[in-house]
């Protein structure tokens, strides 16, 4: 309110239009537990010191172009040509409003039309629809499209896709009535074996992740096999990049392809924005949230972009919507689309095979320092779980003294692996820092690490 050009008369003459005496009792109805008593404003500043406040708080920031970074874990930092913001930064692409209408331009069609056509050439798969969310989120619009296909209420998801998507699928979950069960992987990989063990008649699909947040390659077509024998949809959430260089999963069998095309010339800007993508099998295509771009020709014999497909709650009776969420990330879609066309199969090929290149040389070097070693020996792409001799955060905390950001320390998804340590390189590491790396752990006091509280309290 403190920001808002209300005067007190103006305050009480709503509060008498509500019903409520004071600002306190128009917010009686939320729980105290939820309700900061205390909103400690700073005092109102002109214009000019509020620009150099702004701006002192702004220098805080270290971007990461300024340190050695091998941090991964869904977001990462890849190389994007000129090309990509030149072309978005023009304004008919920048200033569009998000293409609902069918009347939206040709322009805004045709390029996601275009990105469409491309997510189906990763995939395997014969359809796809325009931009969702992002990663996650479209991860629980493919679980709810097998609800919705099945007439199932139980999904089952590998305990190796990641934990925020994890998180997402359990809140989608609980409003839609729909049990969600892990399957525990077996050496950070989707056991087939667990799989057939776990799902039955009563699950509508099961989705795993190519690779698993950590960094490991499932066998998808054991995977398709035994969710299919139960007659569940296979669901696959893949790195985009990944499908360049790895069997695609419609290829392997899978019904449905999700993932984020944050990976495809958008930066990695901690939090967002990203873009989600959907590809599916023909046959499910009338199941597909958001919207698809399909081509035909005008009454000329022109060739014509038009909104073909429009499943979403603003379009239709709420209860019958495929899905509530009505963003379409146009504009960061339109980035991911000159970047797969600017860059080519060759391309994306080159900079997937120097990523991983760089990583195993990378896991070759730290897992050769005293006392450090690989968490398994199963095949990786670009990350890989390195095993430390005392708590991963310490490592973490005095690698970034060093203007080192070392990875994730995955005490903060699991307390169990508090020990281990998710590394990633990308064709944006270079040979100097990969040594860098490698320098300032050997020099590393490990004897000084504390030890991991798990084993401590054990």
């Amino acid at each position: 309110m403190a920001y808002l050009p209300n005067r007190d008369a103006d305050r009480r003459a709503m509060l008498d239009v509500v019903g409520a005496s004071t600002i306190a009792d128009l917010f009686a109805t939320i729980p105290a537990s939820l309700r900061d008593p205390v909103i400690d404003l700073p005092a109102p500043l002109g214009e000019q010191d509020l620009v150099a406040e702004v701006e002192g708080l702004a220098g805080r920031n270290r971007p990461l172009s300024g340190l050695d970074n091998f941090l991964g874990a869904g977001v990462y930092r890849r190389f994007i040509p000129a090309i990509v913001g030149g072309t978005i930064g023009r304004p008919e692409f920048y200033t569009a409003y998000t293409p609902y209408q069918a009347e939206a331009s040709q322009g805004t069609l045709q390029t996601i039309f275009e990105f469409q056509s491309m997510i189906c050439a990763l995939t395997g798969l014969d359809v796809a629809n325009a931009s969702l969310y992002d990663g996650a989120t479209a991860a629980a619009e493919a679980m709810m499209l097998a609800v919705q296909a099945t007439g199932r209420d139980r999904i089952a998801v590998s305990g190796a896709v990641h934990p925020e998507t994890l998180r997402v699928l359990r809140t989608f979950a609980a409003g839609r009535a729909v049990s969600v069960d892990v399957i525990a992987p077996r050496d950070d990989l989707t056991d087939a074996a667990s799989v057939r063990t776990a799902i039955d008649e009563r699950h509508a699909g099961l989705l795993v992740q190519q690779p698993t947040f950590f960094g490991t390659l499932e066998t998808l077509g054991d995977l398709a096999e035994a969710a299919h024998a139960v007659g569940a949809l296979a669901l696959c959430s893949a790195d985009p990049l990944a499908c360049a260089v790895l069997v695609p999963p419609g290829d392997a069998g899978f019904d449905v392809c999700v993932g984020d095309a944050q990976p495809l010339g958008v930066p990695a800007s901690f939090g967002g924005p990203h873009v989600g993508y959907m590809s599916v099998r023909q046959s499910l295509v009338r199941r597909m949230p958001g919207r698809l771009v399909g081509i035909t020709t005008d009454h000329a014999g022109r060739r014509a972009y038009t909104l073909t497909l429009q499943t979403r709650e603003q379009h239709i009776r709420r209860e019958h919507a495929t899905s509530n969420i009505c963003t379409n990330h146009a504009l960061i879609a339109l980035a991911a689309t000159v970047y797969m066309a600017h860059m080519g199969a060759g391309g994306m090929r080159e900079v997937a095979t120097v990523s991983a290149q760089r990583t195993h040389h990378l896991a070759e070097r730290l897992s050769a320092v005293r006392g450090f070693s690989l968490a398994t020996e199963q095949p990786f792409l670009w990350e890989f779980v390195l095993r430390c001799p005392g708590d991963a955060a310490a490592v973490v905390s005095a690698m970034r003294e060093k203007g080192i950001v070392a990875g994730l320390a995955l005490g903060r998804v699991d307390a169990e692996r508090a020990d281990q340590l998710l590394v990633c390189c990308t064709e944006m590491t270079s040979p100097a820092a990969i040594n860098r790396y490698v320098g300032a752990l050997e020099a590393l006091d490990v004897a000084a690490l504390p030890p991991v509280r798990s084993r401590v309290a054990a």
